[in-house]
């Protein structure tokens, strides 16, 4: 959920972006002299959202890894992050810190960061700055605006030493396979690898003249004889389909690629990832097309139906509320991070169905306002208590966790999936849910 920003200002930045030919090697590369063949973005979604993490420079000949350190090259990236900064920062680069340089035989950082013989170097980048970020406004088709994926990333790149062919014998630095260029930056030639990101698969549910499209992620050993947990990734209203920014729900933040991870879930067991991509089109007809479509697709893959969670970002609460309150058979548990306020109908509805739900919030959210999750809170404990539960009862179906700013890690205090997906705990507390 975005305020609008500046659409003269957007549209001048496009300009700029689309002038020349995106990808278009300079006259450096390549060519009978040898040199850089080309330069590839690595990119991973960390905690709030993708950013360029590495860079993979691609030579003719396998590269002497002991030649390189983290000075061999230099790397600049934009400054821009759309949570803060107008689209017109966009072309704005700050030099990013190099945190690992080693060789591999593809365009992809490795996770032990081991030199293998290979034409690449990669170049690892801090993951920590606020710079490389990858999702930028998209359209303001009315005061909200949606984000997108860019596809013409402005990362550059400087070769600051000599690069060096692996030598024959061994010994030695080898031949030089690229003169060391320092007042030439270059950008990047080749379309981002995107980690974890470009292994989602595209699909897309027609009904009733509505589509909806989607991207999910089955395990790697997927087993159709098996049954697996399905968890439904509801994004947030600028992360919604709008004709122009695919795939930016798996992108924008970490709920969606969180779930492939032990090192987020703290489970080496397997999860389907789903991740709709409602268009913005009202919510009685987003909440039943988000129903048929988890319908749908627990019949065509291995959905363990006792297992069906669902985790929201801001606007997908919504579409949860709606979708648990007409459907609490269908889901088995429910996490809402930063979100709207359930009706009181609604919240008869999923109190009555007894879906466990754990519900949490910024403190000092700065567009949704902290009593809307508060009065979620309430309205589903008094929900629960007009039926008769006892506290330990509704403790057991209901946790609520509000957060102070410090516990952001990027001060977007609207975004409360950061501290909540930074805690493993809430992730365990979810997959350990059960339909009985």
């Amino acid at each position: 959920m975005r305020l609008r920003r500046s659409v003269i200002a957007f549209a001048t930045v496009l300009a700029l972006a689309s002038s020349g030919t995106a990808y278009a090697a300079s006259k450096d590369h390549g060519g009978a002299t040898g040199g850089i063949k080309s330069i590839t973005p690595i990119t991973t979604v960390y905690t709030y959202g993708q950013k360029v993490s590495a860079v993979a420079v691609e030579y003719d000949r396998t590269v002497n890894p002991r030649t390189l350190d983290n000075s061999t090259f230099s790397v600049s990236d934009t400054t821009y992050n759309f949570r803060f900064n107008p689209i017109t920062d966009l072309p704005k680069l700050a030099e990013r810190k190099v945190t690992h340089t080693y060789t591999n035989d593809a365009p992809t950082s490795r996770a032990d960061r081991r030199s293998v013989p290979g034409r690449y170097v990669i170049v690892e980048l801090d993951p920590n700055e606020n710079l490389g970020w990858t999702v930028i406004l998209s359209k303001c088709p009315t005061f909200l605006c949606h984000v997108k994926v860019n596809a013409d990333l402005p990362t550059k790149l400087v070769q600051r030493k000599d690069v060096h062919a692996q030598p024959g014998n061994g010994k030695g630095k080898g031949a030089v396979l690229a003169k060391a260029t320092p007042k030439v930056s270059r950008a990047v030639t080749e379309k981002a690898v995107n980690l974890l990101v470009d292994d989602f698969e595209y699909g897309s549910y027609l009904n009733a003249g509505m589509v909806l499209p989607y991207h999910y992620h089955l395990p790697k050993n997927y087993q159709p004889g098996k049954k697996y947990p399905l968890m439904v990734v509801l994004p947030g209203h600028g992360m919604g389909w709008d004709g122009d920014n695919l795939g930016v729900q798996i992108a924008a933040d970490i709920p969606a690629t969180a779930w492939l991870q032990s090192s987020w879930t703290g489970s080496q067991e397997d999860v389907i990832v789903l991740a709709p991509q409602n268009q913005r089109v009202g919510l009685p007809a987003e909440g039943d097309l988000l129903i048929k479509l988890v319908e749908q697709f627990s019949k065509d893959y291995a959905v363990d139906t006792k297992r069906v969670y669902a985790t929201t970002v801001s606007y997908g609460s919504r579409l949860l509320w709606e979708a648990f309150a007409k459907r609490p058979d269908l889901f088995t548990a429910g996490l809402v991070t930063g979100g709207f306020q359930v009706s009181a109908n609604q919240a008869t509805a999923i109190a009555a169905g007894e879906v466990p739900l754990w519900i949490t919030h910024g403190v000092n959210d700065h567009l949704l306002n902290i009593s809307l999750a508060r009065g979620s809170n309430s309205a589903l404990r008094s929900a629960y208590e007009a039926q008769g539960k006892t506290p330990a009862q509704i403790d057991k179906l209901l946790h609520y966790t509000e957060y102070g700013n410090e516990a952001f890690s990027l001060p977007d205090y609207h975004a409360a999936y950061g501290p909540t997906y930074e805690d493993r705990s809430i992730l365990q507390w979810l997959l350990a849910q059960r339909k009985g």
